[in-house]
């Protein structure tokens, strides 16, 4: 017995030895965790200190919460003591809505998702970042950073960074020093209007990268910009003012890119040709008229392509768009292909247009054309309407009037050289003007300008308009008639270069009167049209003017006698026809004789003075004096008269 004892009490020591550390550390972990601030709420892992009014964050906050939430208070950058950056269980900091001006000192060490929008956060520093080894997700939208707040490398501090907001902010362009892990960036919404090509340099693994709503020109994206970010998908540069695709994009895995609501008036055919991965292509509210030929057949993936809201021209140059349209398969969607130019075809869908509709015939050639052969403008791809063009009679020429047939300009030497671009230009009407040109060397694109010209021959408002290279014409619509244009044709290369004092061809056109037609059937002259056109349309305005004061006046007559009639229909009409021996109803319009009412009493006169008969019966009133309905029988008085039938009474009033 006593051995038993000496073993089971040994166990027993052994036993206690193994449980004491685990019930000390869970004892341990237990008060860490209870330790919640007093000015905070706490729930198992979470510390709720929002919207408090601090304006520090509260002392006191044990080991094992994981998410600090301290939004929406008024804490400021000396609120933060030391003893807050050595918890070291805290991953998720809110901070937002509060009145930071600088980036925060002393957070959690191990913060890996910080948020930070909504403050007034100026500047940036290294050390600030330097704290925050393990920070992954940085949150910094809505507030004022510019680029010279931010400390240059200050991101690369933070090594372990892979996503950064800086949306809303003013910031003029990408800031330098980029953590090299970055996976998403968000520069959307900033003052962003240059773009330095070492910006992305060593950020290899990018992702996301979104631009949008920036002041981003042509000029301002430095070339070969995108052409290192390998691992980038998608790609964002809406609302800016790119007037065509930066080149050198990356083709490798990008699936996603945006150019909606730029100023783009021109797609080279290249543009697209190496992203064979591409599956959704926005270029949605731009100023795209026409596309080159094949521009997207290196877009071997794509899935979805928005061109909505763009002034699309439909002439001969979009026959090739509606033949590709036709061939997609069903798993491509194409949205927004819609005719917007000419009048007679806006609204209509570009897959449903054929060539008959379009009336697409090799055009005539220029009388230029001549001084080289293997130049004409059967290439010219802007075509008549049919109505337009019916109109015009083979009995009566169309009047063209070529620019300068010999154009020259002046060398340094002195030497006349000819123009290399030839134009002529026709009167189609009064308020339209074809222009054609030759060019005799390659050009990327033309630079169509007019203005109407003033008394004084100083120019109106200058419109303009870019058309392809391989355009030959151009329709100038809606102009006013007899009224001078100064047109300039410029050629462009593909960077909007152009050097207008040598191959800008500029000349003046006079548009003819509104009513000019080519089909004379019209005997009468011109002048005679003219002037009977101008003196009768005063008689006419006239004529509406009086017939409409016609009109009103009949209407107004009309609702009168109506009134008048319905108001002489509701009046009642006693019959004074009948016999006087009809009827002995008194006060009723079936009675010849006049009721009249005299405080408790009534008289019964006769309307049409005859002598009544007389009776011995007397009449009961229905109203007593006292306001109710009686039916006792009245004895006649002696001044009172009662007229019923054949016998009267010698009764005046009747008494109840």
């Amino acid at each position: 017995m006593g051995r038993q004892w000496c073993l089971w009490s040994k166990d027993w020591t052994s036993l206690v030895k193994l449980w004491i550390p685990l019930l000390l550390g869970l004892h341990l972990k237990s008060s860490q965790a209870s330790s919640c601030p007093k000015e905070c709420r706490c729930d198992r892992t979470f510390v709720y200190c929002n919207e408090r009014s601090l304006t520090s964050a509260p002392l006191g906050i044990g080991e094992g919460y994981k998410t600090l939430y301290l939004h929406n208070n008024q804490i400021n950058n000396a609120g933060f003591p030391l003893e807050l950056h050595h918890v070291a269980s805290v991953e998720t900091v809110y901070l937002y809505g509060n009145e930071l001006d600088e980036f925060p000192i002393n957070l959690p060490k191990n913060v890996k998702v910080l948020h930070l929008q909504e403050n007034n956060i100026q500047t940036i520093s290294r050390a600030a970042l330097a704290q925050l080894l393990w920070l992954e997700e940085l949150h910094l939208d809505d507030n004022s950073i510019s680029t010279a707040g931010v400390e240059d490398g200050a991101f690369r501090e933070a090594v372990s960074l892979k996503m950064l907001f800086l949306t809303k902010n003013h910031l003029s362009s990408v800031p330098i020093g980029l953590p090299d892990d970055l996976k998403e960036l968000r520069l959307d919404e900033n003052r962003i209007a240059i773009i330095a090509e070492e910006a992305f340099e060593n950020v290899t693994r990018l992702e996301r990268l979104l631009l949008d709503g920036n002041l981003l020109t042509d000029e301002g994206i430095s070339p070969g910009t995108f052409q290192d970010l390998v691992t980038l998908r998608e790609l964002s540069l809406a609302r800016n003012s790119l007037t065509y695709p930066p080149p050198f994009l990356p083709g490798e895995v990008l699936v996603k890119l945006n150019f909606q609501e730029n100023q783009m008036n021109q797609i080279p055919v290249q543009a697209f040709a190496a992203l064979h991965k591409l599956e959704r292509l926005d270029l949605s509210t731009n100023l795209l008229h026409l596309l080159p030929r094949g521009v997207f057949d290196g877009l071997v993936s794509l899935k979805q392509l928005t061109v909505r809201n763009n002034p699309w021209l439909c002439d001969c140059s979009v026959q090739w768009v509606v033949s590709w349209l036709k061939s997609l398969p069903a798993s491509l969607n194409v949205r927004g292909f819609m005719c917007h130019k000419p009048e007679r075809f806006r609204g209509m869908v570009i897959r449903e247009l054929s060539a008959d509709l379009l009336q697409c015939s090799v055009a005539t050639s220029l009388p230029d054309a001549t001084l080289n052969p293997s130049l004409s403008a059967s290439t010219d791809s802007t075509v008549l309407p049919r109505h337009v063009s019916s109109s015009f009679s083979s009995r009566r020429p169309i009047p063209t009037f070529p620019t300068l047939y010999s154009i020259y300009t002046t060398r340094e030497e002195g030497m006349r050289t000819k123009q290399p671009l030839q134009v002529t230009f026709t009167i189609l009407n009064g308020s339209a003007i074809q222009v054609r040109w030759v060019a005799l060397f390659p050009v990327t694109a033309y630079k169509v300008t007019w203005a109407r010209m003033g008394p004084s021959l100083t120019g109106d408002t200058v419109r303009e308009r870019i058309v392809g290279g391989d355009h030959r014409g151009i329709r100038l619509a809606n102009l006013e008639p007899k009224s001078t244009y100064r047109i300039c044709v410029i050629p462009l290369d593909a960077f909007n270069n152009y050097r207008p004092k040598d191959d800008s061809v500029c000349t003046e056109a006079v548009t003819t009167a509104a009513f000019f037609s080519p089909d004379n059937n019209n005997r009468r002259s011109e002048p005679e049209q003219a002037t009977q056109r101008e003196s009768n349309s005063p008689f006419l305005l006239a004529g509406l003017i009086g017939g409409a004061v016609i009109v009103v006046l009949v209407l107004l007559l009309s609702i009168f006698c109506w009134h008048v009639h319905r108001k002489s229909r509701s009046e009642w009409k006693y019959n004074r026809g009948r016999r006087k021996d009809d009827y002995c109803e008194a006060g009723t319009k079936k009675d010849n004789s006049l009721l009249e009412m005299t405080e408790t009493g009534f008289q019964i006169v006769s309307l049409n003075n005859e002598q009544l008969l007389k009776g011995d019966f007397h009449i009961q009133p229905i109203y007593t004096p006292n306001g109710g309905i009686g039916f006792r029988d009245c004895p006649p008085g002696n001044n009172s008269t009662v007229y019923c039938k054949n016998n009267v009474q010698d009764a005046d009033f009747c008494h109840s």
